[in-house]
């Protein structure tokens, strides 16, 4: 019995997206295409591998054990044509890396320009989102690097921190907390916030301190965009956490550290067993060369 990379990769499209539509959309085939070579893998393998109900589709048992496999499988085979890529020069690469919005604004521009100066015919595709977000799209292999704290770090990954910053809790000028030399979190939750949403690390550091103190945040505004933070910050309606990277001379805002000050730790990572092509290579070595420590956070 011999499996096809074809077949299998259709099947996995199928079982990935839960649509024979939607996968022959992906693969860029006609619907019908896609059924025949999955029924002919069914009776190749003389096993059931979807349920088939109307237009619902499920896998069976051994759909589901063929499913890791076949990740497994095609994972692998990405691997090794980028691997036949590296013999061309450093005419030809893409990078795609994932930053979080903070780091991707304030931190990674002139990281990216400078990059881009030195390997003008390498391309970067730029994804931005929060670190659990980031984290499962590099495990899924949608990503080569990404930019995640390093406590979310798993055995799957390994990586090298790039930066430790302080949070810091950002108000208006006139705000009465401008005038301390540090903020209790106490404090800091019994103020209307404005904060990120989703899977930020800004926003999973609050929510734990917050478990930690026993407090609940006390959250008026939610929204990932950074001016807009400190726009309602500096008009009064809300206070929220920054780092010193995001704030301006021009914003009129002032920062205060936590009583026991909150630092993150952030690390650029990549799947420990998967296949870093030359042209990540070469990126990860730019990055590690701007002056960050070389520690190991796997």
């Amino acid at each position: 019995m011999r499996i096809e990379s074809k077949p299998l990769r259709y099947f996995y499209e199928v079982a990935r997206t839960g649509s024979f539509t939607l996968a022959a959309q992906n693969l860029n085939v006609a619907q019908p295409a896609v059924s025949m070579i999955v029924r002919k893998l069914e009776d190749s393998l003389n096993l059931k591998l979807f349920h088939r109900e109307d237009r619902k589709v499920a896998l069976t048992d051994e759909g589901k054990a063929l499913a890791k496999h076949a990740e497994a499988v095609l994972r692998a085979l990405q691997d090794a044509e980028m691997a036949m890529q590296e013999y061309h020069s450093l005419d030809y690469g893409v990078v795609r890396v994932g930053i979080p919005n903070m780091i991707g604004s304030y931190y990674f521009p002139p990281v990216l320009m400078a990059f881009r100066h030195r390997y003008p015919n390498l391309k970067l595709a730029v994804i931005e989102g929060g670190t659990s977000q980031l984290q499962q799209m590099l495990l899924d292999s949608q990503l080569d690097l990404a930019v995640i704290t390093t406590e979310s770090m798993t055995p799957e990954l390994q990586g090298h921190q790039i930066l430790r910053e302080q949070m810091m809790v950002t108000v208006a000028k006139e705000h009465e907390f401008a005038k301390l030399r540090s903020v209790t979190p106490e404090q800091f939750f019994a103020e209307e916030l404005v904060m990120f949403k989703g899977e930020f690390f800004h926003r999973k550091a609050i929510e734990k301190l917050a478990e930690e103190v026993g407090c609940t945040p006390n959250i008026g505004i939610e929204t990932n965009l950074i001016p807009l933070i400190k726009s309602v910050i500096r008009h009064g309606f809300g206070i929220s956490t920054l780092m010193p990277m995001a704030i301006e001379p021009t914003d009129e805002l002032v920062t205060i550290p936590f009583e026991s000050p909150i630092w993150l730790n952030l690390c650029i990572s990549w799947r420990k067993n998967g296949y870093l092509s030359r042209a990540n290579q070469v990126f990860l070595e730019f990055v590690l060369e701007q002056g960050y420590p070389a520690s190991d956070a796997s």
